[in-house]
């Protein structure tokens, strides 16, 4: 078995048979808040990212995985590595599952890949991700792969016309 899949699902580099896939996450105003985007990205821009982005996790500190279903090849959201700090080991983490692939169990078991992944070819100490209050799903995967509340952040985020709280959870690992 390779190192980024299991039985379900494997975690790989994006493809260009991903652009309208990631056309679409990225322009969803509803993510924005996710990765402080403002502005839409154009089909070209992400094709570019595609085609000629250093994918080097130590010099562009972050990556991007696909998560794909294996039984059907389908896309069905990705796991972003950020603020890789390989001298720290430490990251953040951020996953984005698609609307129409939510509630099957696909997040879980992206981090469980991402975790291992993380500890075992990264040698990382400790990751780390940041999630509004009201996503309430969310909170409750993460506390379930063993990541702990270590702080608030009041009022960080505009959304909606309401000031939201941004939850900071780690895993030591």
């Amino acid at each position: 078995m390779m190192t980024l899949e299991n039985d379900n699902i494997k975690l790989r580099a994006p493809e260009l048979s991903d652009l309208d896939v990631l056309y679409k996450w990225e322009n969803d105003d509803d993510l924005w808040h996710l990765s402080n985007t403002q502005i839409p990205f154009s089909k070209f821009d992400l094709e570019q990212f595609i085609l000629n982005g250093n994918h080097d996790i130590y010099s562009e500190k972050q990556y991007r995985f696909m998560i794909e279903d294996t039984k059907d090849q389908t896309l069905v959201g990705c796991v972003d590595i950020f603020d890789f700090e390989p001298l720290h080991r430490r990251a953040g983490i951020g996953i984005i599952i698609d609307a129409d692939h939510r509630k099957k169990g696909f997040a879980s078991m992206a981090l469980d890949i991402l975790i291992e992944y993380a500890s075992q070819h990264l040698n990382l100490h400790q990751l780390y991700c940041n999630i509004l209050s009201s996503n309430t799903r969310s909170i409750f995967l993460f506390k379930k792969k063993q990541f702990s509340i270590i702080g608030v952040k009041k009022d960080w985020v505009f959304l909606n016309e309401h000031f939201q709280d941004e939850i900071l959870m780690q895993l030591m690992i």
